[in-house]
C-alpha cells in the first residue's frame, strides 16, 4: 500500500516538473535561433534593443522604419512579461544597449486569471532586472495594442496600460508610448485597415503608426 502511494506521489511530481520544464522552454528554439545569430555576428553595444511578443517579431524590417538608429530584434512571438523575464539573461543582458524598448504583456492577459495588476506586477519585476545590470540606460515600454481579435480584455488592456504609465512616470529615464490611442477611429474603435487578417497582428498600415509614435522617444 505504501510502496503504490510513493509510486503515485513520484508520477505526479515527475508530471508536474516536467509540465513546468516545457512551459519555461517553450520559447527555446526562437532563444537558440537568437544566440546562433549572436555567436556568428555580434550586435553592436549601444544599440537600442527592442524585446517582447509578436509584434517585435513580426516587425522584420524594423530596421528599415528608423534608418537613424541600430536596432536590435529580439521578439519573440507568444511570449509574455514572465517569459521575458526567464529569458533576461539570454535577449536582454548580453548586449549592453543604450535604451531597451518592450512591447509585452497582451499575451499575459489572455491567460486565465491574469489581470491588470499582475501584468504591472510582471512590468516591474521586468524593469528591476534591467535596472540592476544596467542602471543608466533608457528604458521604454510602448501600450498594448486594441487588437479586435482582442476586444473582450480591452478593458484590462487599459488598466494595465494606466498602471506601466503611472510606474514608469515615477522611475528616472524611462518613457511610455501611447499606441493604443492612435489605433483608434473616431468612435473609439480599433482601425480594421491597420491589422491583418487575423484580426491581431499588424500590418504596414499598422506599424506606419507605431513607428511615427516611437520615433521621437528613440536615444541618438
Amino acid at each position: 500500500m505504501h510502496t503504490t502511494i510513493k509510486l503515485l506521489i513520484c508520477c505526479f511530481l515527475s508530471i508536474t516538473i516536467t509540465r513546468g520544464t516545457a512551459q519555461s522552454h517553450a520559447f527555446s528554439k526562437a532563444i537558440q535561433t537568437f544566440k546562433a545569430q549572436d555567436d556568428k555576428q555580434m550586435p553592436p553595444k549601444n544599440s537600442i534593443l527592442f524585446v517582447g511578443s509578436s509584434s517585435f517579431t513580426k516587425w522584420t524590417d524594423v530596421q528599415q522604419y528608423f534608418p537613424s538608429y541600430p536596432i536590435i530584434n529580439r521578439g519573440f512571438g507568444g511570449s509574455t512579461l514572465k517569459d521575458v523575464i526567464y529569458y533576461a539573461d539570454d535577449i536582454i543582458l548580453p548586449y549592453h544597449p543604450r535604451q531597451v524598448v518592450i512591447y509585452c504583456g497582451e499575451n499575459d492577459l489572455v491567460l486565465p486569471n491574469i489581470g491588470a495588476d499582475v501584468v504591472l506586477d510582471r512590468f516591474s519585476t521586468l524593469f528591476e532586472i534591467i535596472r540592476k545590470h544596467y542602471p543608466d540606460i533608457k528604458i521604454t515600454y510602448i501600450s498594448m495594442k486594441p487588437s479586435p481579435s482582442r476586444k473582450n480584455f480591452r478593458t484590462a488592456m487599459e488598466a494595465g496600460n494606466a498602471g506601466i504609465q503611472y510606474f514608469l512616470s515615477q522611475q528616472k529615464n524611462t518613457s511610455y508610448v501611447d499606441v493604443y490611442h492612435n489605433m483608434l477611429n473616431e468612435k473609439g474603435a480599433p482601425m480594421p485597415h491597420i491589422f491583418m487578417a487575423d484580426s491581431l497582428h499588424m500590418n504596414a498600415n499598422g506599424y506606419k503608426i507605431w513607428q511615427k509614435a516611437i520615433e521621437p522617444h528613440l536615444l541618438k
